[in-house]
């Protein structure tokens, strides 16, 4: 009655999610998928039969992927450290959120997953860990582990071990912003190469988008945090990663605040706090400009306002505007694509190619301003970016 009442009321989403995952005990479970019904069966599934493909692992470790369920199961590691907007709330409570991604990748992306809580904040104790369970398991994603230990972790795990690892709220964030970049230029008609980006938030999420777009081929970033213009002379808050951005950033050696940095911008880029952005700042931007302000759950600047003020095309993290940019894009098919090379690594060719994939199911036909990225649901995405990692991880 409560799920019913709660849709007629104006949807709730905080009572319906209690109901369902109290209703449900949670949205994972196991499936088994050979028959279990005669002696035989069992025979076969387990005691004595089972011991054969053991026997064949165990002279050819590669076969762990014909005789089990690795090559289509990756596991969902967090510390719960940074969950969502919720902050360091831990193993436990990160749980809902976990289950939530497994299912995910289940149902956009048919890969199998397990929610894996670590109650442990330690770097090394995580790597540790994620090493040891490792060999039951094609690829790792990582997940809402804070900064800046994400990088460490996610840098040593890539390092040491043989499948690959992805930290989604890094990349997978990176790939769909360039993305929707890719075609809100193309309504613009403007080249990547020739535009002036500013990213507003240069944490976790923010230097993976400024990577991604660099590596799709953009020249001029400028990164901004609550200091101002990253530059490596300003001295305070540049630790760290922001040490690096600064050898990759601002190329012009551009000085002041986020107000300055805007000044002839084309693109502004938001993963920082609501109300970041003012109109003022953007009418200060050069002719049609793009932005995306994904700050959750209130952007930087507000939709409807952002238009007022002479936007051209906008984007949000949230599903009640247009052009929502959301990561569900991006990491089902990366790693359903992984998974079938049986590749080592997610490279950076390979985010590029997801980026393009992800683009290129909007025809030249369909885009518009208030349709630049697919829709979470559409079915062509997830095969598109499988198929375009799979390629690109064969093409080395």
């Amino acid at each position: 009655m409560l799920l019913k009442g709660a849709l007629e009321m104006g949807k709730n989403f905080n009572e319906l999610a209690l109901e369902m995952h109290r209703k449900y005990q949670g949205k994972v479970g196991v499936v088994c998928k050979v028959p279990l019904e005669t002696r035989d069966d069992l025979s076969t599934a387990y005691t004595p039969g089972v011991a054969e493909p053991c026997r064949k692992i165990h002279e050819n470790p590669k076969a762990v992927y014909d005789y089990t369920a690795k090559g289509r199961m990756i596991a969902v590691v967090s510390d719960g450290s940074a969950v969502l907007g919720l902050g360091n709330i831990g193993a436990q409570a990160a749980m809902p959120v976990m289950e939530g991604k497994a299912v995910l990748f289940k149902k956009f992306g048919d890969v199998d997953a397990v929610p894996i809580c670590l109650d442990t904040q330690d770097t090394e104790e995580i790597i540790r860990t994620v090493k040891n369970i490792a060999p039951c398991f094609g690829g790792i994603n990582l997940e809402d582990i804070s900064s800046p230990r994400c990088f460490e972790i996610e840098r040593r795990l890539e390092e040491e071990l043989p499948i690959p690892v992805f930290h989604d709220d890094q990349h997978g964030t990176g790939i769909v912003v360039t993305a929707a970049l890719l075609n809100a230029l193309k309504v613009v008609g403007k080249k990547l190469e020739d535009v002036k980006i500013v990213l507003n938030g240069p944490g976790a999420a923010g230097t993976a988008i400024i990577k991604m777009m660099l590596a799709a081929g953009a020249k001029t970033i400028i990164a901004c945090d609550e200091n101002g213009i990253l530059y490596r002379e300003r001295g305070v808050g540049i630790a760290d990663h922001k040490e690096m951005l600064c050898d990759i950033t601002n190329p012009e050696g551009l000085r002041g605040t986020l107000a300055d940095a805007l000044q002839g911008a084309d693109v502004f880029v938001g993963v920082s706090v609501g109300g970041a952005l003012k109109p003022e700042m953007i009418r200060t931007m050069a002719k049609d400009p793009i932005v995306f302000a994904m700050a959750n759950p209130t952007p930087e600047i507000m939709y409807d306002e952002a238009v007022a003020a002479g936007v051209r095309v906008m984007g949000t993290g949230r599903s009640d505007f247009p052009n929502q940019i959301n990561n569900v894009l991006a990491f089902p098919g990366i790693f359903k694509g992984a998974l079938r090379a049986r590749a080592r690594d997610i490279t950076p060719a390979m985010k590029v190619a997801a980026a393009q994939a992800i683009a290129s199911v909007i025809s030249p036909e369909e885009l518009n301003e208030e349709y630049i990225i697919p829709s979470i649901f559409d079915q062509r995405v997830t095969e598109a970016v499988a198929a375009a990692v799979e390629a690109a991880s064969k093409q080395g």
